[in-house]
């Protein structure tokens, strides 16, 4: 009797273990964020946790470029009205496999090109990416406190226009992040 009851319990753990890692693997999980003031004003230094489904993988192999957004935005707490949206920023970044030359391309909005030989080397660098400059100097004030709320989702809205349609429908074609949030005290 206890030898079964231990068995049912080890399964179910187990299968309790396979659906936390396959919800996991579905996401994107924000593994570090922190903001960084510097003399420029200040950075968000972000790492990130994602696979590609299969479908998205598919979609990259085929020419179609994916975009990534990250979505940063500081308000400050008051208690007699709203809290004051101090700074709200995205930063895309895109994706993109050249069949021509066979490789990957990441293309930072504004920024920097790169390219790249395998899929893994291109999106070692998004969901590493550089500090980003999100705000200047004089966005924040010193000495207040700061909720941040942060998230990275893939960008529809930069799809082609029947691929955005079966975005909506296609589970495999979605991958988002939490929102996650923390505070922040301007230096």
């Amino acid at each position: 009797m206890t030898a079964r009851f231990f068995r049912l319990l080890v399964c179910q753990v187990l299968l309790v273990f396979v659906c936390a890692t396959a919800h996991a693997a579905e996401g994107i999980e924000i593994t570090r964020a922190s903001i960084e003031a510097s003399d420029d004003g200040y950075r968000l230094a972000a790492n990130y946790s994602f696979d590609l489904t299969p479908g998205l993988e598919q979609a990259v192999m085929h020419g179609v470029p994916l975009y990534f957004t990250t979505e940063i935005e500081l308000t400050r707490p008051r208690w007699w009205w709203t809290d004051d949206k101090a700074v709200s920023k995205r930063r895309t970044v895109r994706l993109h496999y050249d069949l021509l030359t066979r490789q990957y391309t990441v293309f930072v909005m504004g920024s920097i090109q790169q390219s790249f030989a395998t899929l893994d080397d291109a999106l070692f660098l998004i969901r590493r990416p550089s500090r980003w400059l999100f705000a200047s100097r004089g966005d924040l004030k010193p000495g207040e406190t700061y909720n941040v709320s942060l998230r990275m989702f893939m960008d529809r809205e930069y799809l082609q226009k029947p691929l955005q349609v079966d975005a909506f429908n296609n589970a495999d074609l979605r991958l988002a992040s939490h929102r996650k949030t923390f505070t922040y005290r301007a230096e």
